[in-house]
């Protein structure tokens, strides 16, 4: 992958030669922006975009030429910054001199504080900050989809506080969302995401990317699964075999059946109830029935409802009807945070507990934002440089806080200035850097010059997520 074409190709037709003469210094910060749709946002993922992106030696010299082929036919003229980048294979061994402090991945921090931020090491490459803006700024998704999936964390927490057992919430919310991707990586960044609040995923991408960029063997489980195909296949007239196939094939253990190719209540009544029931209940392990059609409460409390009529049910030191231990219902059609509150609503208005249901999501979990969700923006707020009076040979010293205040739209209003994020007792909040000292800002150097300062790991950014 060649680095020097990991941006956008306006940042290369001339922004090196589109600041200000002298400048020596270029800071810019990436932000969450008040509007967002969530009030806080889980930030993770600039680990993976930092080691697969721009650790080591990024620049060499057959990336500038074939850099120089391509954007000669992009642009019709060389628009190339060869001298600057040259100037970083040989006086910085290729790598991006450039320093960037971040908040810990798994923080939560409100809308409207900075995240990152990044500034050039070297003053002959003041405009290297922007140009990888492009490449940063994908931290959005990750971020985007960690939030997502902490918001269904904390309303799928709610309903098992009340009706039943918070500590089951780990494995709640299952990540369906892999074929509905834009692409294998999507699907990796985003399945990670997810694993940062939950431990349940069908998406192997994702097992792989923390494996390899955060140091986690397993991040996350699955259980045995049948679709429609190997249930189909046996003809309607067959639905009963199998199912009872499935019983064969996973004596112990859990395992879910897709049971709505035909008719769920007749599945979940007739044959998993009464037919099969003593197959059911003789086995070491737990039969998962998934409905995958209809009005995902209806479906729900009417499949739970059935599924307690022929195995029976217990009720819970709160007052809410459980399942026997050998049946529970996933419901992974139509998934959002608003279908899945509507389940649990549904189930404890007729008394059952959030005990009885799992979810899944799909294109709902890992394809329903975009950088606009959160409202994310990567901003200059701070130049500095020197002016060079060659009558005099005299250097001047200049710098400036920058920053955007767009008359129709103050929403876009960008800060000004070094920056720093502190931690009051009102929360985090975003202040001049000025005399705050490291140790109270909230920001951490993470990448020097082409190497990762300050590697985390899942389990520290999961551990961090949930004390907050």
């Amino acid at each position: 992958m060649n680095s020097i074409l990991q941006t956008d190709s306006y940042k290369v037709g001339g922004h090196y030669a589109q600041y200000p003469p002298g400048t020596e210094t270029i800071y810019s910060y990436f932000e969450s922006r008040h509007g967002a749709l969530w009030p806080e946002t889980v930030f993770f993922g600039l680990q993976y975009i930092l080691k697969r992106h721009l650790e080591g030696q990024r620049i060499s010299r057959a990336g500038i030429n074939e850099a120089r082929t391509l954007l000669a036919q992009h642009f019709g003229r060389n628009l190339l910054h060869e001298e600057g980048f040259t100037h970083i294979l040989r006086d910085h061994g290729g790598r991006w001199p450039v320093s960037i402090k971040a908040v810990r991945e798994g923080t939560r921090i409100p809308t409207g504080n900075v995240l990152m931020t990044v500034e050039n090491t070297c003053p002959r490459c003041a405009w290297v900050t922007n140009y990888l803006e492009t490449v940063l700024c994908q931290a959005w998704y990750p971020s985007s989809v960690a939030t997502l999936s902490y918001q269904a964390r904390q309303r799928i927490l709610k309903y098992l506080e009340a009706t039943g057992d918070p500590a089951l919430i780990d494995f709640k919310l299952h990540d369906f969302g892999f074929r509905g991707s834009t692409s294998s990586e999507s699907a990796a960044i985003g399945g990670a995401a997810h694993l940062v609040n939950f431990k349940g995923t069908d998406t192997l991408a994702a097992l792989v990317l923390l494996r390899d960029y955060y140091d986690e063997p397993c991040a996350g489980h699955s259980i045995p699964a049948s679709e429609h195909s190997t249930i189909t296949s046996w003809g309607w007239e067959h639905e009963r075999d199998a199912y009872a196939n499935m019983l064969a094939v996973y004596r112990d253990g859990m395992f879910a059946c897709v049971s709505d190719s035909y008719d769920i209540g007749h599945a979940v009544s007739q044959i998993w109830g009464s037919e099969l029931k003593e197959q059911v209940l003789a086995r070491n392990g737990t039969l998962v029935v998934r409905p995958d059609s209809g009005h995902p409460p209806t479906v729900v409390v009417d499949v739970v409802t059935r599924l307690g009529a022929a195995f029976g049910y217990t009720t819970n030191s709160k007052g809410y009807r459980v399942l026997d231990p050998h049946v529970r219902v996933i419901q992974g059609d139509g998934c959002t945070l608003d279908t899945i509150e509507y389940c649990l609503q549904a189930l404890q208005v007729v008394g059952w507990s959030a005990d009885n249901v799992a979810f899944g999501m799909g294109g709902g979990l890992l394809q329903s934002v975009n950088r606009d969700t959160q409202r994310f923006a990567f901003k200059c707020s701070y130049v500095a440089g020197i002016n060079y009076e060659a009558a005099t040979d005299r250097i001047t010293p200049w710098e400036r806080d920058v920053y955007k205040a767009p008359v129709g739209d103050p929403s876009k209003n960008s800060k000004r200035g070094k920056l720093a994020l502190v931690l009051t007792d009102e929360g985090y909040r975003t202040v001049p850097a000025g005399h705050i000292t490291d140790t109270e800002n909230q920001l951490v150097e993470v990448f020097r010059d082409g190497a990762l300062v300050r590697p985390t790991n899942l389990a520290s950014v999961r551990m961090l997520a949930a004390e907050q």
